[in-house]
């Protein structure tokens, strides 16, 4: 579970990216965050895996304040979470199954599980038969795919994604929202996006921001 209170984020030079937000997602929920750019949808996404502290208020996640400036469990919080960003972010110099693996030697897994891990993860986002493969190799839905695979590797139990589709035509954007869609069932997913179309047609629960507050929260799509 994740629980947002009184939660206000103040850059440096005075910008508000959120002002006194709350909510909370229960385990495997599948939650949008919409709302025009600057509404502060990647301020959350950034904040629930501490690459963001909160300026006030107080985050939760499965039950443990993560929020305070000195907290010292980052690396363990983060190994629970998976997160997708828009330009991918995949290591160019490094095959499919080499990005995918990284994380896992990361937190030292050993070489037979690490394999069967990644092969795991490449079926379940339909890249079995790319693995070695390098970006340059791969249209940018594939690039998308390694990087959910890379996000969900480890049965991180959080998933979180900043504009997934951004980057994509609109038949691989409704193809990447399958693979969200089918992942929902054992994982708590968070998807930033514009994409009215996709938001509007999964019936999922929608929060709406705008300048940093939230302005509606709706289970069962968005109003067009």
């Amino acid at each position: 579970m994740i629980v947002f209170h009184h939660v206000s984020k103040t850059f440096p030079l005075g910008t508000v990216a959120l002002d006194n937000v709350s909510f909370t997602i229960a385990k495997n929920e599948f939650v949008f965050l919409t709302g025009t750019s600057g509404a502060g949808k990647t301020t959350i996404i950034k904040l629930i895996p501490r690459f963001l502290t909160p300026t006030s208020g107080k985050i939760t996640v499965d039950g443990v304040i993560i929020s305070d400036k000195h907290f010292p469990h980052t690396e363990k919080l983060r190994q629970s979470i998976g997160v997708v960003f828009q330009d991918f972010k995949v290591l160019h110099e490094n095959t499919v199954l080499e990005n995918i693996a990284l994380a896992l030697k990361v937190v030292k897994w050993d070489e037979h599980t690490m394999h069967d891990e990644v092969k795991r993860v490449l079926a379940l986002v339909g890249l079995s038969s790319k693995e070695h493969l390098f970006p340059v190799q791969l249209s940018a839905g594939e690039l998308q795919r390694v990087a959910i695979a890379r996000a969900i590797c480890g049965d991180r139990h959080i998933l979180l994604a900043d504009e997934p589709t951004g980057n994509l035509d609109p038949k691989t954007s409704w193809e990447i929202m399958g693979i969200f869609k089918k992942l929902s069932a054992k994982k708590t997913i968070i998807i930033a996006t514009h994409n009215v179309d996709i938001v509007s047609s999964l019936k999922k629960r929608v929060i709406t921001l705008e300048k940093g507050r939230i302005i509606k929260d709706k289970k069962g799509g968005y109003d067009i």
